[in-house]
């Protein structure tokens, strides 16, 4: 079996090893994505659940509610909206802002959506035995990184004497 390096650092690496987890989920589900013939990115299911939900939401709503940045929110945004999922709309009331809302082909789309999200919601839970205590530390460490970001814990280090 090959070296695990990342893995033999342990939290030293820690953000190594989420990076590598996120790719090889995000990896897995465009393979899943293709399995199934959608023509789906990863990441759009949130912007789908969001919208279905609140119906529209400005791009500056999307990232805050998403904890994306604005120039992500807006590639993402701009493929959806390539792709005919959705459809931006001036705001009547202020003509500056941009609603941006489903397409009528997403709202077709989303009772099957909605099967893809549960079946892989099914197999995440599974993935994880259940046991969601996982979250409570991924809350913790954003909590934390809020307060103090780690730039800073790392100059704090950095400068003790």
């Amino acid at each position: 079996m090959a070296r695990d390096f990342i893995k033999e650092l342990g939290y030293k690496a820690l953000d190594n090893r989420f990076k590598r987890i996120s790719e090889r989920m995000h990896h897995d589900t465009r393979k899943f994505f293709k399995q199934i013939d959608m023509d789906l990115e990863p990441s759009w299911h949130l912007v789908f659940k969001l919208l279905r939900t609140n119906q529209a939401q400005t791009m500056v709503e999307i990232a805050e509610q998403l904890g994306y940045t604005h120039p992500s929110t807006v590639v993402m945004l701009k493929k959806m909206t390539a792709k005919g999922y959705l459809v931006s709309e001036k705001d009547p009331s202020d003509k500056r802002k941009q609603n941006i809302k489903l397409t009528q082909k997403s709202l077709e789309l989303i009772p099957e959506l909605e099967r893809i999200w549960a079946s892989c919601e099914h197999a995440i839970h599974q993935l994880l035995n259940g046991d969601l205590s996982i979250l409570n530390h991924l809350d913790a460490i954003e909590t934390a990184l809020k307060e103090i970001p780690l730039n800073e814990r790392f100059y704090n280090e950095y400068t003790k004497p």
